[in-house]
């Protein structure tokens, strides 16, 4: 637990350019006080102590505006950035380096049993407002663009954006550290309405040449 403390400390280091100190980040950071309170609560529950480790996690819920279920799974070098709203399922399972901005969630799309919500990859940025829902993984260096919202498996090193998630791009240059430009994500949507804005002032375009042509052979005629 020590070791994935220390990771989770030099995570935010790493993606947060704010960040100036260790003081700082242990008593001024709400994401890693989440997350540390979830590796407890967490060691709690896998002991057999489920009352405890829900307390706990209420209790992180109401410090924090973060839920996370006190059955999830969690890598080393989680980074919730700003993490107000975010929700991780019991069954979620996150690998290493992952970084969730706010109001993401991490869950299911009904009441079965079992295993319901996603597993993460390593190395996967989910922008803020995202919602993964479904038990399907999101492979590794995966990015989630703002707000989209994922129903099916995305592959590795995927950009996936809009409502429903669709692939924008596909087998990208590997990650070797965290990319955080999710600013510069594709907008497929916005594509498509430039391709069709051209189309239609072509039509226009050609539409206006032949009604010339008809008023001309009509002036001659």
């Amino acid at each position: 637990m020590f070791n994935s403390i220390k990771q989770d400390i030099q995570a935010v280091f790493e993606r947060d350019p704010a960040a100036r100190s260790v003081l700082e980040v242990v008593f001024c950071y709400p994401g890693f006080h989440a997350i540390l309170l979830h590796r407890i609560a967490h060691a709690f529950w896998c002991r057999g102590f489920s009352f405890l480790g829900r307390f706990i996690s209420h209790v992180a819920r109401f410090l924090t505006g973060i839920e996370i279920h006190p059955g999830a799974q969690i890598g080393e070098g989680l980074f919730i950035d700003h993490g107000m709203g975010v929700v991780i399922g019991e069954t979620a399972a996150i690998g290493n380096n992952v970084t969730l901005y706010q109001g993401v969630t991490l869950g299911g799309t009904g009441k079965e049993k079992g295993k319901r919500h996603p597993t993460i990859g390593d190395h996967v940025m989910i922008a803020a407002g995202a919602k993964i829902l479904g038990s399907f993984r999101v492979g590794d260096n995966a990015k989630i663009g703002a707000g989209a919202v994922v129903l099916k498996e995305v592959p590795p090193n995927c950009t996936v954006v809009g409502v429903p998630g669709r692939i924008v791009a596909y087998e990208g240059r590997k990650v070797d550290d965290v990319d955080l430009e999710h600013g510069d994500l594709p907008d497929p949507v916005e594509k498509m309405f430039r391709c069709m804005t051209k189309r239609i002032e072509h039509l226009e375009e050609r539409l206006a040449e032949l009604e010339s042509k008809d008023t001309h052979l009509t002036a001659t005629g």
